[in-house]
């Protein structure tokens, strides 16, 4: 029996893939230990885990974080063979993560210390849903019309256009003639890609927790998207799904609002796991895949589905990747890359001509068969869980397991 069958948030072939990723195991609640049914002991914190044949194994005494296990040379051999303690059945920790389990460990996103890039404007299609965005000044109303002017006045296939080109230049020069030019075109098919901070290093959610719209915010959407997993010297070495949390009304406003309107308390979900490559999974795979979303609506029964095609993406992954790090920007912690996405919602949901926006408890479903899918509830930013876990917490922890931040025991507690 093929181990993927039943799991339809894990890759359609978990047998053949190597997934790392990070889980939150518990110590003890009023007192007293939960460890029997899910075999652990006094352990509370961030662990490191491996998944083999459908089990969860803690590998966190040979890399305390993901950032060190990433790092390391031998990084597929210890991810498939490294002894560790079972901490049950995936299946298991993924409903317990969905469910909000008080007592059972729950997923963490993938990543801790790598610091949260995002690029903008990847794909043709949320090129022009940009510039509608920012011609409408924020305001959803406008949208509609907007667009029906700017494909009548421009046109919506951009995607044989590589950008930097002369053909390129000869088209901004023509937007410019027309008064259609915006800097969204301007990273959309000039020489340089879009770079930005998504969020801070551990800062992301992780599958089954609650993403978070700012409550300032009345036109927004999720971004469905490949997040690369890059080390320090710039190697990609896997990939995993994100939420690349939108709120289009307060960065249609102004670009200058784009922290706002991007970092806030849950607005980034990564995972279920990290996928690393090997030689059933590599970078062409990526390059070949469909990132499906789905939303469903808690309140009205809304259905939404979409597709983004990495194959339409503008710009090739690694050149994503070289325009982030290089000699004018290191990391020394890795960065996980989020590569963008074409799907910007335009289907009516509150009112004709109204467009998508999120109402609060939608379930938001990213999938792609090699990665599986990663499922967030949407909520207000101010009402979910605060971030208080930091980079400060986790070294305090890992102290207090007799960790260090090489991931070799020390033998404290």
């Amino acid at each position: 029996m093929k181990l993927a069958s039943a799991m339809p948030q894990l890759p359609s072939d978990l047998q053949d893939a190597l997934l790392v990723g990070r889980v939150w195991r518990r110590g003890e609640i009023n007192g007293s230990p939960v460890g029997r049914l899910w075999r652990h002991g006094e352990v509370d914190g961030p662990c490191v885990v491996a998944v083999r044949n459908g089990e969860v194994i803690d590998i966190t005494p040979h890399a305390a974080t993901m950032a060190d296990l990433l790092e390391r040379e031998d990084l597929l051999s210890i991810a498939r063979s490294a002894p560790g303690e079972s901490l049950g059945p995936v299946q298991r920790l993924l409903e317990a993560s969905l469910n909000a389990d008080p007592v059972a460990p729950r997923l963490l996103a993938p990543c801790d210390l790598q610091a949260i890039k995002a690029c903008g404007v990847t794909f043709a299609v949320s090129l022009l849903e940009r510039v509608i965005e920012e011609q409408a000044g924020g305001d959803a109303a406008r949208a509609d019309a907007l667009r029906k002017s700017l494909l009548e006045s421009i046109g919506s296939d951009l995607s044989s256009i590589k950008p930097g080109s002369p053909e390129a230049e000869k088209l901004k020069q023509e937007f410019i003639s027309r008064g259609a030019w915006s800097q969204y075109m301007e990273v959309g098919i000039g020489p340089y890609a879009e770079v930005f901070s998504k969020s801070q290093p551990m800062s992301a959610v992780g599958f089954g927790a609650d993403v978070g719209l700012h409550p300032d915010s009345k036109w927004n959407n999720p971004e469905p998207e490949i997040v690369l997993a890059v080390t320090s010297q710039r190697k990609v070495v896997g990939a995993t799904l994100g939420n690349d949390v939108n709120l289009r009304d307060i960065e249609g406003r102004s670009a200058l609002l784009l922290g706002k309107a991007k970092d806030n308390n849950g607005s980034c979900s990564i995972g279920p796991f990290i996928r690393l490559f090997d030689e059933k999974f590599t970078l062409d795979t990526v390059r070949d895949a469909e990132v499906r979303l789905r939303i469903e609506g808690e309140d009205d029964g809304f259905v939404l589905d979409g597709v983004s095609k990495m194959r339409q993406i503008s710009r090739d992954p690694l050149d994503l990747v070289a325009q982030t790090s290089g000699p004018h920007h290191q990391y020394p912690d890795g960065f996980m890359l989020f590569l963008g996405t074409m799907f910007s919602p335009i289907k009516d949901r509150d009112a004709a001509g109204g467009g998508f926006t999120h109402h609060l408890g939608d379930r938001v479903t990213i999938s792609t068969p090699a990665l599986g899918a990663l499922i967030n509830h949407v909520q207000r930013s101010d009402q979910i869980a605060p971030w208080t876990f930091g980079v400060r917490a986790l070294y305090r922890n890992l102290a207090r397991r007799g960790l260090s931040c090489a991931g070799i025991t020390t033998g404290g507690k």
